[in-house]
């Protein structure tokens, strides 16, 4: 198994952030919007019948 030598390097740059409307860790930065709930793209919230169980 590989030690920190190369992953190291991946500490600096996040895409990823805490959403301010849901929470949850995917609010994707360079793209301005949730992929949970769908904050940034629209003012619903972001849902679909296939998710539903």
């Amino acid at each position: 198994m590989k030690g920190t030598a190369s992953m190291g390097r991946k500490s600096g740059e996040k895409n990823m952030i805490h959403c301010r409307r849901c929470g949850r860790r995917t609010y994707h930065i360079r793209k301005h919007k949730c992929s949970s709930c769908g904050y940034g793209k629209s003012a619903r919230l972001r849902s679909y019948n296939w998710q539903k169980k």
